[in-house]
């Protein structure tokens, strides 16, 4: 069937259709969608629950591209744009939402976790929930998306204004199309965080079609909060084809002319209803409290009026006035009504504060450059051998100093506007009364930069300068007081928070960035919807506000600094860097070796701070490091090491971890181990844009927000299974700045620690990175973290990470390795030299080259040897012959004697000698002897000679009578 038929239209040349007449009321007219060829028609519909026929007859509507100005609308009987009425306006081609009391109507919300989407039931507590003129966001860890759809005829935009101070909380804004493809206009769906108390405006262009409108939000708590919601406000949309009616002016507001594209604000003591094209004003026993009618004005209390103290006097006086609540809403005509308190009570000034004098006017004024004052003397010069210690020390309160400023606004109404957030009293600041309970008092203080005493610039150190504050809280509801930072006028971060009362106390917070920072005190007696003043007694005092070297600050005192060579920009002429000043001579000393010198004194030995084991002080003294060589004796033996290698930047990915409600993050760390000349090259970003974390390191120069350090750890969320969100990186901080060196066994403990002092870390951060010798694991080797504690540490103050690495080994010495001597072969010997099993060193010490010595060969000495056997085999044979021919000579000249002796028994006596032959003479007591030499021996033994030869034996003489 054609459309042309359903609408009851009749083609050219058709009989015509017969209506009845209907009145008006009955129905009204709508357009049809539009065709291809860019047209439509006006057809009309019968209003609900009315049952009628003959309704008018469809025709031929404006083309689809067609609007009305601003201020106009289109009459939809005639097909005309005519003016909008008196109480109302119309923004021609677009709608607008700034009525917050109810979700209007065609927006939606949808809660999810971060990966996993919620069910319904927690639609409820996790929500964008309107709250009058604006709508605010969840304040919890979930994702809650604001979702709006509309379907344009033409290109137009959006535009909304909003306040985002919070970096607890993403914020994001984009389109996406009826493919739930995301917009290429939307590329940038990050929103830009706004000061505080100031609105933020977004706007982004919107193509023909339908487009679905995202506003989304994203608490990630990690144990902090979200303190501060991000809201919403004021949401155009243009681009729509016409709009066939206009809208009423909201109460409060008024349109007197006709054609308006706006309403306007009613006077004070004025009010409106909805749609008024003037407003009324309220009588004189009433007041406007943002409603659509008067109320009646209570009778005034101690709530209604506040305490001033005016500046000092020529004569050091200062007075004390009492002023109404503005804008005064109590009547002091009422019974029990209470009047305003006389003024003009006199009580002496408090002194300047510290770095300001009298200079016999009724102000103080800031010393001069080179000098110092304690507020209550004139300005004196600094001793020689010192310097200003610049900053700001506000501990008396007659007027406010000159670079703060305070002020008040409220998220719902204007009723504070121009009010002082904050009043002086004397010793103290204290929170001014505001216009309602749940405005912000704001109190700021701005400092231009922040630069250390010049004596120090050398240092390394990550802390430039701080503030410290002392202040209470006295409150009877959830009261909260914030301490904001803002840097370089870019973005404001919550430091920290105080809920309820809060004794007297003191806060510090450590200045790492030279940069220009504001900071902010914002204290709300209540965190509601409504406005009231109920609280008007819930306060919060601060009794002294102090900065540290602070560019253009005063000085109230002076510290020493090392005299030496004039440098620009300082008020002394300090040392050489690396030199102290010794008390006795007040002469420039250097530095012992392996110290370096301290930022805060540079007066006697003790300003050069010794450096940890295992570290060095660089050639100026001004910090320590470890330059990868470490030495440790152990048993008497020296155990070298050199990290070189594992200077570079290590990183570890431990998780994953969930949070309570099921989001899941990774810790990520950085470790700089040593080298680069003491310089901290592990750095840390928070991130939210697409940035890989393999990107992280090298694109962090693109960040304000980064950390550097030996040791630094980020908080990493992965993107989204749906890849509508990617990888963020936040909560980056340092867990160490100085080194200490420990051997156990063949591990190495590197003890390195942050002096940053946390609310649960009271003695810093430590970080423990073990270095065990594990020669298969070459290179960077790997780094883990016990099982124990996956996230590094147990009680997130001591980090522990175990680094397994070949290049952990000592290095080689000559006990490493032993040598092995080979056979000796044809006169040469070769020794090897091997290394020592296991093996557990690198490096160091080269295995010497094999070595090749002379030798004697064994057929040598075998020779020797058998010449010296056969020598002796031939001596012993000879030895024994010779014996053994001697035994038989003897026995054969014994036996001729006894025979001889036999023969001549029967004979006279024998002479007294013995074997005498006749003819020989008898010599008494006289032997001869004819021996040979031990060679003539064997020689006649050789030869065979048979010559008688022979010894003769002595005989006792018997001295007898001769024969």
């Amino acid at each position: 069937m054609r459309l042309l038929e359903v609408l009851g239209v009749a083609e050219p040349g058709a009989p015509a259709v017969t209506f009845t007449h209907h009145e008006e009321p009955d129905y009204h007219f709508e357009y049809t969608e539009c065709d291809s060829s860019g047209s439509r028609w006006r057809v009309a519909v019968p209003n609900p629950s009315v049952e009628c026929s003959g309704l008018p007859d469809p025709v031929r509507g404006k083309e689809c591209t067609f609007s009305c100005a601003s201020g106009e609308y289109l009459e939809m009987k005639n097909q005309v744009c005519s003016k909008c009425a008196e109480g109302t306006y119309s923004l021609g081609s677009g709608i607008k939402f700034d009525e917050w009391d109810e979700l209007p109507a065609g927006f939606s919300n949808v809660a999810t976790f971060m990966d996993t989407a919620l069910v319904l039931f927690m639609l409820t507590s996790s929500s964008w929930t309107p709250r009058g003129n604006y709508i605010e966001s969840n304040r919890d860890d979930c994702t809650v998306s604001l979702i709006y759809a509309v379907h344009l005829k033409k290109s137009g935009s959006v535009f909304f204004e909003y306040q985002y101070i919070d970096n607890n909380i993403f914020f994001e804004f984009f389109i996406q199309n009826d493919q739930c493809k995301e917009m290429e206009s939307t590329a940038d769906k990050w929103v830009k965080l706004t000061d505080n108390g100031e609105w933020g405006s977004h706007s982004v262009t919107l193509k023909s079609g339908s487009n679905i409108l995202y506003w989304r939000t994203t608490g990630i708590l990690m144990g902090s909060k979200v303190v501060k919601p991000v809201l919403v406000k004021n949401i155009t949309i243009e681009g729509v084809a016409y709009t066939s009616e206009c809208f009423a002016c909201k109460p409060g507001t008024f349109s007197d002319k006709p054609g308006a594209s706006g309403c306007q604000v009613c006077p004070r003591d004025t009010y409106s209803e909805k749609g008024a094209k003037e407003c009324t004003r309220c009588k004189e026993e009433m007041y406007y409290e943002g409603s659509s009618a008067c109320v009646e004005r209570p009778p005034c209390t101690s709530k209604d009026f506040f305490q001033i103290h005016t500046p000092c006097d020529k004569e050091g006086k200062t007075q004390i006035m009492y002023k109404w609540i503005e804008p005064k809403i109590c009547r002091e005509d009422l019974p029990d009504a209470l009047t305003l308190p006389p003024s003009g009570e006199r009580q002496d000034c408090p002194p300047c504060n510290p770095g300001f004098y009298n200079n016999a006017s009724s102000s103080c004024t800031p010393c001069p450059p080179g000098t110092f004052s304690d507020g209550t003397q004139e300005c004196k010069a600094c001793p020689a051998g010192t310097e200003p210690a610049l900053g700001f020390e506000y501990k008396w309160w007659n007027i406010l100093p000159g670079n703060m400023k305070t002020s008040c606004f409220n998220v719902g109404n204007s009723k504070c506007d121009g009010m002082n957030g904050w009043e002086v009293a004397g010793d103290h600041i204290q929170s001014g009364a505001g216009g309602s309970d749940n405005d912000y008092l704001i109190l700021s203080l701005h400092i231009p930069g922040f630069r250390p005493p010049t004596s120090v610039t050398g240092a390394t150190g990550s802390e430039l300068g701080r503030i410290t504050f002392i202040f209470e809280t006295i409150c009877s509801a959830d009261c909260v007081l914030y301490f904001m930072a803002d840097v370089n006028r870019k973005n404001t971060n919550v430091v920290e928070s105080w809920e309820k009362s809060k004794e007297r106390q003191s806060y510090t917070h450590i200045i790492s960035k030279n940069a220009s920072f504001t900071f902010t005190w914002a204290f709300q007696r209540i965190n509601e919807g409504q406005d009231s003043r109920q609280f008007i007694n819930d306060m919060a005092k601060i009794y002294s506000i102090t900065v540290t070297n602070a560019v253009d600050g005063v000085a109230s005192s002076c510290r020493a600094c090392a005299l030496g060579s004039e440098q620009s920009g300082s008020s002394c002429v300090p040392c050489p860097p690396g030199h102290y000043i010794e008390k006795e001579t007040s002469q420039c000393m250097e530095c012992p070796a392996n110290t370096f010198l301290s930022i805060h004194q540079v007066y006697g030995m003790e300003a050069c701070i010794p450096c940890g084991p295992g570290s060095k002080s660089t050639k100026d003294h001004s910090a320590c490091f470890s330059d990868c060589l470490v030495s440790y004796v152990r048993d008497n033996q020296s155990l070298n090491y050199n990290f070189s290698n594992l200077s570079q930047v290590g990183s570890l990915m431990s998780g994953p971890s969930f949070t309570s409600r099921g989001t899941k993050f990774f810790h990520f760390f950085n470790i700089s181990l040593c080298g680069n000349e003491g310089k901290k090259m592990a750095i840390c970003t928070d991130n939210i844009t697409d940035v890989t974390l393999k990107d992280m390191v090298a694109e962090s120069e693109d960040f304000s927000n980064f950390v550097g350090a030996f040791v630094c750890q980020s908080t990493i969320i992965p993107s989204d299974s749906k890849g509508f969100r990617t990888a963020l990186a936040l909560q980056s901080n340092s867990l160490a700045d100085r080194f200490l060196v420990e051997y156990v066994a063949f591990l190495l403990l590197f003890d390195v620690r942050s002096s940053t002092v946390t609310t649960s870390c009271e003695n810093g951060r430590a970080t423990v990175v073990t270095m065990r010798c594990n020669p298969h694991k070459p290179d960077q080797g790997e780094l883990s973290v016990p099982s124990s504690c996956p996230a590094g540490t147990c009680d997130g103050c001591t980090f522990y990470f175990l680094w397994e690495s070949a290049e952990a080994c000592p290095l080689c010495t000559e006990q490493d390795y032993h040598e092995i001597e080979g056979a000796c072969k044809k006169g040469f010997q070769e020794t090897l030299y091997v290394w020592n099993e296991p093996k557990h060193c690198i490096k160091g010490v080269p295995l010497p080259e094999k070595r090749t010595s002379t030798c004697e060969t064994v057929d040598f000495w075998l020779k020797v040897g058998a010449g010296v056997g056969a020598f002796t085999a031939v001596l012993l044979i000879a030895l024994t012959c010779y014996f053994w021919k001697k035994n038989q000579k003897l026995e054969y000249k014994y036996s001729k004697l006894v025979m001889t002796t036999n023969s001549k028994e029967c004979e006279l006596p024998a002479a007294d000698s013995c074997a005498i032959m006749e003819g020989e003479d008898n010599e008494e007591e006289i032997v001869y002897s004819n021996k040979q030499s031990l060679l003539g021996k064997l020689k006649s033994l050789a030869t065979k000679e048979k010559e008688d030869n022979f010894e003769s034996v002595q005989l006792k003489s018997s001295r007898s009578q001769n024969i």
